[in-house]
């Protein structure tokens, strides 16, 4: 894959607003699309894909709300499907545009429109921030996806906004996602604590009716313990590949329990 038709202004926009993006570009250029990936039975391919559809719902829904006609935000398969059908350098250009586009609307919306005015997003309300951060984050973890555990992803997961981006923006359906997974009944609660030293836990419950994750003062046993670019990848349903930076006293049907929960996307 290779960098097309971008001129430096847009460029400028894109990499200002989604400072990320270069790193994860310059990842995905060096292996060839058909390589596998960390995220299970997804290619490189399959990632800039995703982050395309990502890129192009995220400035749909928010310049909707700029223009005061809000849309519905609509489901993976139908935002990749057209992407799917691109050769590889289509896909790439378009990938680079959607992301400029998330770019330019994101800019708009910061200097137009209020912060805290409230969007519907899959389900939910979010914020304005919530746009360009959500596609940093994707930009980080689909970056660790192609890459693994090399320096940059590392420093850029350990970032304090990349836990709480994933904790309070995204941890409720991603918890729903794994909780459908798990025979989950009156009897069945699953706990867990997630603790990096010096920081709050993350505290995570699921019961037949209803999930819930956040922040708590440490207190009692974590149920594992680890660095914090180990536990952002843990909320995602992700591993780093040195299993000794992470550790555990629970028992395995416990930590088996939370691992199932915490399965991601």
């Amino acid at each position: 894959m290779d960098r097309i038709g971008q001129s430096r202004d847009m460029r400028e926009i894109a990499t200002d607003v989604l400072p990320e993006l270069d790193a994860f570009a310059n990842a995905v250029r060096a292996r060839d699309p058909r390589a596998g990936s960390w995220c299970e039975a997804w290619t490189v391919r399959d990632i800039v894909i995703h982050q395309a559809g990502n890129a192009e719902e995220l400035a749909r829904v928010l310049s909707a709300h700029l223009s005061g006609r809000p849309v519905p935000t609509r489901r993976f398969e139908e935002r990749e499907t057209p992407y799917r059908a691109m050769g590889d350098l289509e896909l790439w250009s378009a990938f680079l545009d959607r992301c400029t586009e998330l770019a330019e609307v994101c800019a708009e919306a910061e200097s137009t429109a209020e912060q805290d005015t409230e969007i519907e997003w899959t389900g939910r309300t979010v914020t304005v921030p919530f746009f360009a951060e959500h596609m940093r984050e994707e930009l980080i973890l689909h970056r660790w996806d192609v890459t693994g555990d090399d320096s940059t992803a590392q420093q850029a997961l350990s970032e304090p906004w990349m836990t709480r981006h994933s904790v309070l923006q995204v941890g409720r359906p991603l918890l729903a996602r794994g909780a459908a997974h798990l025979p989950l009944d009156d009897r069945h609660v699953i706990r867990g604590r997630l603790r990096v030293s010096g920081t709050d836990d993350i505290v995570v419950t699921a019961g037949a009716e209803s999930t819930d994750i956040g922040f708590a003062s440490q207190e009692g046993a974590a149920t594992i313990e680890s660095d914090a670019a180990t536990r952002a990848l843990l909320l995602w349903g992700r591993r780093p590949a040195n299993p000794n930076r992470w550790h555990s006293d629970a028992e395995p049907e416990e930590l088996r329990s939370l691992r199932l929960l915490l399965s991601g996307y």
